[in-house]
Protein backbone atom coordinates (compact mmCIF):
# COMPACT_ATOMS: atom_id res chain seq x y z
CA UNK A 1 0.00 0.00 0.00
CA UNK A 2 1.65 3.29 -0.95
CA UNK A 3 1.31 6.38 1.29
CA UNK A 4 -1.47 8.22 -0.90
CA UNK A 5 -3.34 4.85 -0.32
CA UNK A 6 -2.80 5.10 3.22
CA UNK A 7 -3.42 8.92 3.91
CA UNK A 8 -6.71 8.17 1.77
CA UNK A 9 -8.01 5.09 3.83
CA UNK A 10 -7.73 6.87 6.77
CA UNK A 11 -9.15 9.97 5.78
CA UNK A 12 -12.36 8.07 4.73
CA UNK A 13 -12.28 6.43 8.09
CA UNK A 14 -12.18 10.27 9.45
CA UNK A 15 -15.05 11.54 7.75
CA UNK A 16 -17.38 8.68 9.12
CA UNK A 17 -16.14 8.56 12.47
CA UNK A 18 -15.56 12.65 12.71
CA UNK A 19 -17.59 14.13 15.80
CA UNK A 20 -20.90 16.16 14.24
CA UNK A 21 -20.34 19.69 12.80
CA UNK A 22 -22.55 21.32 15.48
CA UNK A 23 -19.56 20.96 17.92
CA UNK A 24 -17.06 22.67 16.24
CA UNK A 25 -16.68 25.85 18.11
CA UNK A 26 -18.35 25.22 21.47
CA UNK A 27 -16.67 24.22 24.95
CA UNK A 28 -15.16 20.92 25.00
CA UNK A 29 -13.54 21.10 27.94
CA UNK A 30 -13.41 23.50 31.10
CA UNK A 31 -11.45 23.88 34.30
CA UNK A 32 -11.99 26.19 37.06
CA UNK A 33 -9.91 26.99 39.59
CA UNK A 34 -7.99 24.07 39.46
CA UNK A 35 -5.71 23.78 42.68
CA UNK A 36 -3.54 20.66 42.86
CA UNK A 37 -1.23 19.72 45.96
CA UNK A 38 1.12 17.12 46.68
CA UNK A 39 0.68 16.00 50.41
CA UNK A 40 5.10 15.26 51.78
CA UNK A 41 6.22 14.46 54.29
CA UNK A 42 8.35 17.84 54.12
CA UNK A 43 5.05 19.58 53.75
CA UNK A 44 2.18 20.70 51.36
CA UNK A 45 3.56 21.37 47.97
CA UNK A 46 0.94 23.70 46.09
CA UNK A 47 1.77 22.37 42.38
CA UNK A 48 -1.19 24.04 40.83
CA UNK A 49 -2.83 27.12 42.57
CA UNK A 50 -6.61 27.89 41.11
CA UNK A 51 -6.00 28.25 37.34
CA UNK A 52 -8.99 28.19 34.83
CA UNK A 53 -9.09 27.74 30.90
CA UNK A 54 -11.06 26.11 28.16
CA UNK A 55 -10.72 24.11 25.12
CA UNK A 56 -13.27 24.54 22.59
CA UNK A 57 -13.56 22.29 19.74
CA UNK A 58 -11.27 22.40 16.99
CA UNK A 59 -8.93 24.80 18.76
CA UNK A 60 -5.21 24.39 20.08
CA UNK A 61 -4.53 25.88 23.43
CA UNK A 62 -0.46 25.86 24.04
CA UNK A 63 0.83 25.75 27.52
CA UNK A 64 3.80 26.98 28.31
CA UNK A 65 6.46 27.69 31.17
CA UNK A 66 9.76 26.61 32.66
CA UNK A 67 10.18 23.12 34.02
CA UNK A 68 8.03 22.63 37.53
CA UNK A 69 5.39 25.76 36.53
CA UNK A 70 2.44 23.06 36.70
CA UNK A 71 1.74 22.06 33.28
CA UNK A 72 1.90 18.47 33.53
CA UNK A 73 0.68 17.93 36.65
CA UNK A 74 -2.48 19.71 35.42
CA UNK A 75 -2.58 17.84 32.07
CA UNK A 76 -2.56 14.67 34.44
CA UNK A 77 -5.12 15.96 36.97
CA UNK A 78 -7.60 16.31 33.27
CA UNK A 79 -7.15 12.60 32.37
CA UNK A 80 -7.05 11.43 35.73
CA UNK A 81 -3.15 10.25 36.02
CA UNK A 82 -2.17 11.82 38.81
CA UNK A 83 -0.34 10.12 41.19
CA UNK A 84 -0.39 9.85 44.99
CA UNK A 85 0.26 11.73 47.05
CA UNK A 86 -1.24 14.28 44.08
CA UNK A 87 -4.58 15.11 44.77
CA UNK A 88 -7.25 17.92 43.03
CA UNK A 89 -8.12 19.47 46.51
CA UNK A 90 -9.91 22.11 44.65
CA UNK A 91 -11.85 23.21 41.24
CA UNK A 92 -13.65 21.27 38.36
CA UNK A 93 -13.08 19.94 35.11
CA UNK A 94 -15.62 20.01 32.87
CA UNK A 95 -15.69 17.77 29.65
CA UNK A 96 -18.73 17.87 27.21
CA UNK A 97 -20.79 19.01 30.07
CA UNK A 98 -19.73 15.82 31.96
CA UNK A 99 -17.54 16.31 35.95
CA UNK A 100 -14.93 14.30 35.18
CA UNK A 101 -13.24 14.49 38.99
CA UNK A 102 -16.95 12.71 39.52
CA UNK A 103 -15.87 9.79 36.80
CA UNK A 104 -16.48 6.37 38.32
CA UNK A 105 -13.26 4.24 37.74
CA UNK A 106 -15.30 2.84 34.58
CA UNK A 107 -16.42 5.91 33.59
CA UNK A 108 -12.52 7.21 33.64
CA UNK A 109 -11.54 4.04 31.65
CA UNK A 110 -13.67 4.73 28.83
CA UNK A 111 -12.97 8.37 28.98
CA UNK A 112 -9.38 8.00 28.43
CA UNK A 113 -8.83 6.94 24.78
CA UNK A 114 -12.11 7.18 23.54
CA UNK A 115 -12.79 10.93 24.16
CA UNK A 116 -9.46 11.83 25.33
CA UNK A 117 -5.93 10.50 24.65
CA UNK A 118 -2.02 11.59 25.55
CA UNK A 119 0.97 11.86 24.38
CA UNK A 120 3.50 11.71 26.92
CA UNK A 121 6.93 13.48 26.81
CA UNK A 122 9.29 10.28 27.39
CA UNK A 123 8.85 7.75 24.98
CA UNK A 124 11.49 5.21 26.56
CA UNK A 125 9.55 4.64 29.56
CA UNK A 126 6.14 4.67 27.95
CA UNK A 127 6.68 2.00 25.55
CA UNK A 128 6.54 -1.94 27.24
CA UNK A 129 9.95 -3.36 26.47
CA UNK A 130 8.46 -7.27 26.85
CA UNK A 131 6.14 -6.14 23.80
CA UNK A 132 6.35 -5.78 19.89
CA UNK A 133 5.29 -2.14 19.02
CA UNK A 134 2.57 -3.97 17.17
CA UNK A 135 0.93 -5.39 19.75
CA UNK A 136 0.87 -2.55 21.71
CA UNK A 137 -0.77 -0.30 19.36
CA UNK A 138 -3.55 -2.92 18.34
CA UNK A 139 -4.04 -3.62 22.41
CA UNK A 140 -4.71 -0.16 22.93
CA UNK A 141 -7.09 0.03 20.36
CA UNK A 142 -8.90 -3.00 21.38
CA UNK A 143 -9.24 -1.95 25.01
CA UNK A 144 -11.27 1.20 23.63
CA UNK A 145 -13.31 -0.54 20.66
CA UNK A 146 -14.50 -4.13 21.92
CA UNK A 147 -15.94 -4.49 18.32
CA UNK A 148 -12.78 -4.16 16.18
CA UNK A 149 -11.26 -7.80 14.94
CA UNK A 150 -7.66 -8.03 15.62
CA UNK A 151 -7.24 -8.19 11.91
CA UNK A 152 -8.61 -4.78 11.69
CA UNK A 153 -6.97 -3.44 14.65
CA UNK A 154 -3.38 -4.32 12.66
CA UNK A 155 -4.34 -2.67 9.96
CA UNK A 156 -4.81 0.24 11.43
CA UNK A 157 -2.25 0.57 13.63
CA UNK A 158 0.00 0.48 10.54
CA UNK A 159 -1.66 2.92 8.76
CA UNK A 160 -0.86 5.27 11.49
CA UNK A 161 2.71 4.36 11.70
CA UNK A 162 2.52 5.38 7.89
CA UNK A 163 1.18 8.50 8.89
CA UNK A 164 3.51 9.36 11.22
CA UNK A 165 6.05 8.67 9.13
CA UNK A 166 7.68 4.88 10.04
CA UNK A 167 8.54 2.88 7.01
CA UNK A 168 8.29 -0.83 6.15
CA UNK A 169 5.54 -1.04 8.74
CA UNK A 170 4.70 -4.43 8.31
CA UNK A 171 8.31 -5.36 9.92
CA UNK A 172 8.06 -2.60 12.21
CA UNK A 173 5.20 -4.08 14.16
CA UNK A 174 7.05 -6.72 14.58
CA UNK A 175 9.76 -5.48 16.44
CA UNK A 176 10.20 -4.23 20.30
CA UNK A 177 11.02 -0.47 21.13
CA UNK A 178 14.62 -1.04 21.95
CA UNK A 179 14.96 -1.49 17.89
CA UNK A 180 13.37 2.13 17.89
CA UNK A 181 15.70 5.32 17.83
CA UNK A 182 14.17 7.58 20.16
CA UNK A 183 12.52 9.70 17.46
CA UNK A 184 10.79 6.90 15.97
CA UNK A 185 9.36 5.93 19.82
CA UNK A 186 8.03 9.14 20.24
CA UNK A 187 6.32 9.08 16.91
CA UNK A 188 5.08 5.33 18.22
CA UNK A 189 3.74 7.08 21.16
CA UNK A 190 2.19 9.80 18.69
CA UNK A 191 0.03 7.37 16.44
CA UNK A 192 -0.71 5.54 20.09
CA UNK A 193 -2.43 8.30 21.56
CA UNK A 194 -4.58 9.37 17.94
CA UNK A 195 -5.37 5.74 16.91
CA UNK A 196 -8.88 6.38 18.77
CA UNK A 197 -9.64 9.26 17.16
CA UNK A 198 -10.07 11.41 20.50
CA UNK A 199 -12.02 14.48 20.69
CA UNK A 200 -8.96 16.10 22.70
CA UNK A 201 -5.16 15.44 22.60
CA UNK A 202 -3.12 16.52 25.73
CA UNK A 203 0.07 16.67 24.14
CA UNK A 204 3.15 17.10 26.51
CA UNK A 205 6.48 17.84 24.92
CA UNK A 206 5.46 15.59 21.91
CA UNK A 207 8.22 16.69 19.84
CA UNK A 208 11.38 16.68 22.17
CA UNK A 209 12.89 14.04 20.93
CA UNK A 210 12.66 14.15 16.95
CA UNK A 211 14.92 16.21 14.19
CA UNK A 212 13.55 19.71 12.87
CA UNK A 213 12.31 18.00 9.43
CA UNK A 214 10.14 15.13 11.19
CA UNK A 215 9.44 17.65 13.83
CA UNK A 216 7.44 20.18 10.99
CA UNK A 217 6.05 16.63 9.80
CA UNK A 218 4.27 15.56 12.90
CA UNK A 219 2.93 19.13 13.50
CA UNK A 220 1.30 19.34 9.98
CA UNK A 221 -0.24 15.91 10.84
CA UNK A 222 -1.43 16.79 13.99
CA UNK A 223 -3.22 20.20 12.56
CA UNK A 224 -4.18 17.86 9.82
CA UNK A 225 -6.30 15.33 11.91
CA UNK A 226 -7.75 18.45 14.64
CA UNK A 227 -9.24 19.58 10.92
CA UNK A 228 -10.71 16.59 9.80
CA UNK A 229 -12.10 15.76 12.82
CA UNK A 230 -12.77 19.17 15.62
CA UNK A 231 -10.30 17.43 18.17
CA UNK A 232 -9.19 20.11 20.73
CA UNK A 233 -5.64 20.08 21.39
CA UNK A 234 -3.54 20.85 24.65
CA UNK A 235 0.05 21.46 23.68
CA UNK A 236 2.58 21.54 26.33
CA UNK A 237 6.05 23.00 25.51
CA UNK A 238 8.94 25.00 25.82
CA UNK A 239 9.50 25.39 22.41
CA UNK A 240 8.03 28.78 21.84
CA UNK A 241 8.61 28.29 18.38
CA UNK A 242 5.80 25.61 18.07
CA UNK A 243 3.27 27.25 19.48
CA UNK A 244 3.57 30.14 17.27
CA UNK A 245 3.26 27.27 14.42
CA UNK A 246 0.69 25.33 15.85
CA UNK A 247 -1.65 27.03 18.66
CA UNK A 248 -4.41 29.24 18.21
CA UNK A 249 -4.73 30.63 22.01
CA UNK A 250 -1.44 30.27 24.51
CA UNK A 251 -1.81 30.07 28.47
CA UNK A 252 1.58 31.47 30.04
CA UNK A 253 2.49 29.36 33.73
CA UNK A 254 4.66 30.20 36.37
CA UNK A 255 4.87 28.65 39.64
CA UNK A 256 1.34 26.69 39.30
CA UNK A 257 -0.04 29.39 38.04
CA UNK A 258 -1.82 31.04 35.19
CA UNK A 259 0.13 34.60 34.77
CA UNK A 260 -1.07 35.28 31.40
CA UNK A 261 -3.61 33.65 28.72
CA UNK A 262 -4.62 34.76 25.14
CA UNK A 263 -4.26 34.53 21.04
CA UNK A 264 -0.97 33.83 19.83
CA UNK A 265 -0.35 36.94 18.14
CA UNK A 266 -1.55 39.08 21.26
CA UNK A 267 0.61 36.95 23.72
CA UNK A 268 3.88 37.15 21.74
CA UNK A 269 2.83 40.68 20.00
CA UNK A 270 1.54 41.97 22.54
CA UNK A 271 2.79 40.28 25.72
CA UNK A 272 1.93 42.37 29.05
CA UNK A 273 3.35 40.31 31.68
CA UNK A 274 6.97 40.48 33.01
CA UNK A 275 7.13 36.61 32.82
CA UNK A 276 6.44 35.91 29.27
CA UNK A 277 8.30 39.10 28.16
CA UNK A 278 11.22 37.54 29.77
CA UNK A 279 10.40 34.00 27.87
CA UNK A 280 10.44 35.93 24.72
CA UNK A 281 13.31 37.97 25.32
CA UNK A 282 15.20 34.58 26.19
CA UNK A 283 14.34 32.86 22.68
CA UNK A 284 16.62 33.30 19.68
CA UNK A 285 14.03 35.01 16.56
CA UNK A 286 15.05 34.97 13.31
CA UNK A 287 14.38 38.19 12.54
CA UNK A 288 16.55 39.79 15.22
CA UNK A 289 19.83 41.77 14.93
CA UNK A 290 23.27 39.27 14.35
CA UNK A 291 24.65 40.71 17.34
CA UNK A 292 21.71 40.79 19.86
CA UNK A 293 22.49 39.03 22.68
CA UNK A 294 19.63 36.93 24.34
CA UNK A 295 18.11 37.76 27.93
CA UNK A 296 17.81 35.39 30.29
CA UNK A 297 15.45 35.79 33.21
CA UNK A 298 17.31 36.38 36.60
CA UNK A 299 16.96 34.44 39.62
CA UNK A 300 15.58 30.67 40.42
CA UNK A 301 12.33 29.16 40.61
CA UNK A 302 9.92 29.42 43.90
CA UNK A 303 10.23 27.32 46.26
CA UNK A 304 7.00 25.47 45.59
CA UNK A 305 6.83 24.14 49.84
CA UNK A 306 7.05 27.92 50.91
CA UNK A 307 5.74 29.59 47.65
CA UNK A 308 5.20 34.00 48.51
CA UNK A 309 2.67 35.52 49.38
CA UNK A 310 1.91 37.84 46.71
CA UNK A 311 3.26 37.33 42.86
CA UNK A 312 4.95 34.38 42.51
CA UNK A 313 7.17 36.33 40.38
CA UNK A 314 7.85 39.13 41.87
CA UNK A 315 11.62 37.95 43.68
CA UNK A 316 12.69 37.84 40.06
CA UNK A 317 10.87 40.84 38.53
CA UNK A 318 12.51 43.38 37.55
CA UNK A 319 9.44 45.89 37.92
CA UNK A 320 8.24 44.18 41.54
CA UNK A 321 6.86 46.74 43.67
CA UNK A 322 6.11 46.54 47.82
CA UNK A 323 2.41 45.21 46.58
CA UNK A 324 3.56 42.26 44.27
CA UNK A 325 5.50 40.84 47.51
CA UNK A 326 2.05 40.66 49.32
CA UNK A 327 -0.80 40.31 47.43
CA UNK A 328 -1.20 38.10 44.20
CA UNK A 329 -2.79 40.34 41.36
CA UNK A 330 -6.12 40.03 39.72
CA UNK A 331 -6.73 39.24 36.03
CA UNK A 332 -6.77 42.18 34.11
CA UNK A 333 -8.42 42.23 30.47
CA UNK A 334 -5.80 43.48 28.02
CA UNK A 335 -7.74 43.05 24.95
CA UNK A 336 -9.88 40.04 23.87
CA UNK A 337 -9.65 36.95 25.52
CA UNK A 338 -6.34 38.25 26.73
CA UNK A 339 -5.78 38.53 30.69
CA UNK A 340 -2.71 38.95 33.06
CA UNK A 341 -2.09 38.66 36.43
CA UNK A 342 -0.10 41.72 37.39
CA UNK A 343 -0.24 44.97 39.34
CA UNK A 344 1.62 46.57 36.67
CA UNK A 345 -1.46 45.67 34.53
CA UNK A 346 -4.06 46.93 37.55
CA UNK A 347 -2.16 50.46 37.44
CA UNK A 348 -2.12 50.79 33.29
CA UNK A 349 -5.93 49.47 33.75
CA UNK A 350 -6.25 52.53 36.66
CA UNK A 351 -4.72 55.20 34.49
CA UNK A 352 -6.82 54.54 31.25
CA UNK A 353 -9.82 54.85 33.43
CA UNK A 354 -8.82 57.82 34.90
CA UNK A 355 -7.75 59.60 30.63
CA UNK A 356 -10.72 57.62 29.15
CA UNK A 357 -8.85 55.82 26.94
CA UNK A 358 -9.17 51.91 26.21
CA UNK A 359 -5.71 51.38 24.39
CA UNK A 360 -3.03 48.89 25.79
CA UNK A 361 0.67 49.26 24.76
CA UNK A 362 3.37 46.44 24.11
CA UNK A 363 5.12 46.21 27.32
CA UNK A 364 7.87 43.96 25.39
Amino acid sequence: MTQNETVKQHDERLHTETHAADDAGGKLLEVKDLHVSFFTPAGEVKAVGGISYSVNYGEVMGIVGESGSGKSVEAYSVIGLLQSPGKVIGGSITFEGEDVLAFTKDQMTDFRGNKVAMIFQNPMTCLNPVYTVGNQLIEALKAHDKSISKEDAAKRAMEMLELVGINNVEKRMKQYPHEFSGGMRQRVMIAMGLICHPKLLIADEPTTALDVTIQAQILELMKDLQKKTHMGIIFITHNLGVVAEICDKVCVMYAGKMVEQGPVDDIFYNPSHPYTVGLLRSMPRVDAESHERLIPIEGTPVDMLNPPEGCPFAPRCEHAMKICLKKMPPYVEIGKDHRSACWLRVQDQLEREKTGTGEVESHE
